[in-house]
C-alpha cells in the first residue's frame, strides 16, 4: 500500500483504487481504512477513484507518541491530497473522521474540494455542557480511557455491541461486524486510542462548520448509541449553509458496515456524487 511522509516524518499509509473524480474517505475511531472496504469499491466501480488513509496511530501508519488532536489530523490530510495534488475532492468521513474533516476545511479551505459527506460524525461538539445538553457526560468519555488502559482487548469486545446496536431486537448487524471492529481496533497504539478520546470528546468544531461553503451531505442514525443525532448530526445541519440532513430510523454508529444499512449509504452517497 502506498505511503504519504508528512511534515513531520510520519508515514501515513492509504489505499488508492480505481480512476476518475477524487473521493477521499477518513475513518472513524479506532477504525481504519479497511472500515470503507465497501464504499471504496462502491465508487470505484461506478467511476470514482476511492482514495482511503489509515490515520496516524492506526491501522498500518507510523505510531508516533505526538500528534493525536485535530490541527494535526487535518494537516496529515493536506499532507496526502497535496502530494496527491487531488482536486475536485469529495470529502467522506465517519464519526471522529467528521472532525477530521471540519477541521480540514476550517484550516485549509475548500480549494481542493468540491463537496463532503459527514457519516454518524461528531462535530459540532461531542460533551455535555450547559449550552450542549443532549452531549455525552465526562464521565462516558473517562469510562472509555479506562477500558482501553485496563484490558483493551475485552473492551473493543463489548464497545461493539453499541457501536452496531447489536443490543437491539431485530438488528442486523452481525458477528462479523463485530469481529472486524475488534481486529481493527486492536490495531490502534494505546496512546493514540487514549489521546483520540480527549480529542474528540472536547474539540468544538463550529466555527469550522461556519467555515463549509461546499454541498454537504449529513447522514446519522436516529439509534446511534455513540454520537448521540441530536448533539451532533442535527446541530451540524443547522450550521452548515449548504447541508441536506438524512436520518436513517434505526441506524446504528456503524452504518457504512451493517447489511441493509451500507447498501442503502452507498446509493445516498453515489447519487449525491452525481448531482
Amino acid at each position: 500500500m502506498p505511503v504519504c511522509t508528512t511534515r513531520d516524518n510520519v508515514n501515513i499509509h492509504y489505499k488508492d483504487w480505481g480512476s476518475g473524480r477524487p473521493v477521499v474517505f477518513i475513518h472513524g475511531w479506532p477504525l481504519n481504512a479497511d472500515a470503507w472496504d465497501d464504499q471504496m469499491k462502491c465508487v470505484a466501480d461506478h467511476g470514482y477513484r476511492g482514495i482511503a488513509h489509515d490515520r496516524r496511530g492506526h491501522g498500518r501508519s507510523d505510531q508516533p507518541w505526538t500528534g493525536y488532536d485535530f490541527d494535526s489530523f487535518a494537516d496529515d490530510l493536506n499532507d496526502l491530497l497535496t502530494m496527491l495534488d487531488a482536486e475536485d475532492v469529495t470529502l467522506v468521513a465517519h464519526s471522529m473522521g467528521g472532525g477530521e474533516l471540519a477541521r480540514y476545511i476550517g484550516r485549509h479551505g475548500t480549494g481542493r474540494i468540491q463537496s463532503a459527506v459527514l457519516l454518524s460524525a461528531i462535530p459540532p461538539l461531542m460533551i455535555r455542557t450547559d449550552a450542549n445538553p443532549e452531549g455525552v457526560p465526562d464521565k462516558v468519555f473517562e469510562d472509555i480511557k479506562s477500558g482501553i488502559l485496563t484490558e483493551r482487548s475485552q473492551f473493543w469486545k463489548d464497545t461493539s455491541e453499541g457501536f452496531f446496536s447489536a443490543n437491539r431486537s431485530g438488528t442486523k448487524a452481525t458477528q462479523g461486524n463485530r469481529d472486524a471492529f475488534w481486529f481493527m481496533a486492536m490495531q490502534e497504539s494505546i496512546e493514540a486510542g487514549v489521546k483520540c478520546v480527549d480529542a474528540f470528546a472536547y474539540t468544538d468544531f463550529a466555527e469550522d462548520l461556519r467555515k463549509f461553503d461546499v454541498p454537504t451531505l449529513i447522514v446519522h442514525g436516529d439509534d446511534d448509541q455513540v454520537v448521540p443525532i441530536d448533539a451532533t448530526g442535527r446541530k451540524s445541519a443547522e450550521i452548515i449553509a449548504d447541508a441536506t440532513l438524512k436520518v436513517y430510523e434505526g441506524g446504528s454508529h456503524g452504518i457504512a458496515l451493517v447489511p441493509g444499512d451500507k447498501e442503502r449509504f452507498n446509493a445516498d452517497l453515489l447519487e449525491f456524487l452525481d448531482r
